[in-house]
């Protein structure tokens, strides 16, 4: 099993929608960076654990945990026109981007905020907390995994 760190905005998805519906597989659609994408494609496995990381809101931070459920398979949003994420370029035939599928696993008592992750020595090569890293998928070490639960 390996350990992840994938970033969302909790307007598009949190972990509230998650929480609310925990038995229900959602589609992490939606990742157009073509490294975050190999490594969607390539490396995330089945029953995985994955750190739900808000961004780009008022409360930035590890928010939860879900667990994958589906692995890569072409994202459906790709095709869709009417999405955000279509992309004219990708083809049923040839599809450019993935998706995985995740359930709810624990939303954590509190956001663990990213100025506390930044602290930790622990965390020092987390590329999340390395200046400029921008990726929306991540993997997370077993240590660095045990470090961040350690703060709920």
């Amino acid at each position: 099993m390996s350990y992840w760190l994938f970033k969302t905005e909790p307007s598009e998805c949190s972990i509230d929608d998650f929480a609310n519906a925990p038995d229900t597989p959602i589609v992490w659609e939606g990742v157009r960076n073509y490294q975050a994408r190999n490594m969607l494609r390539d490396e995330v496995q089945k029953d995985d654990l994955v750190f739900i990381y808000h961004s780009s809101c008022k409360l930035i931070g590890v928010a939860g945990i879900a667990r994958v459920v589906r692995t890569a398979y072409p994202d459906p949003s790709q095709f869709s026109a009417a999405s955000a994420y279509f992309d004219a370029k990708s083809s049923h035939e040839s599809p450019r981007w993935v998706a995985v599928d995740l359930v709810f696993v624990e939303k954590l008592p509190a956001i663990i905020p990213l100025d506390k992750l930044k602290s930790l020595a622990k965390l020092s090569e987390l590329p999340l907390v390395q200046r400029g890293s921008r990726l929306s998928v991540m993997p997370v070490t077993p240590e660095q995994w045990q470090s961040i639960l350690q703060q709920r």
